[in-house]
């Protein structure tokens, strides 16, 4: 699974590159969360939590039904 999420994941990098910002994959767990880590300007972004929740977990929900959620680490 986590292969697989990170391939999509590969596929939203470029926009978020484009501002400046970037994402890595930390962890996909048993129970169905993927923990990232935003990096560069997402990491301090102000909207970096809708970024989260409306871009990266919609696009991963959508790829993925059976996860639940997806949480940012430090």
């Amino acid at each position: 699974m986590k292969q697989q999420v990170q391939e999509v994941l590969e596929t939203i990098r470029p926009a978020l590159q484009a501002d400046g910002g970037d994402v890595e994959l930390v962890d996909v767990t048993d129970d169905g969360v993927v923990k990232v880590r935003l990096t560069g300007a997402c990491g301090s972004c102000p909207m970096s939590t809708m970024t989260l929740k409306m871009g990266i977990e919609r696009t991963l929900l959508q790829h993925f039904p059976e996860l639940k959620e997806v949480v940012q680490v430090d």
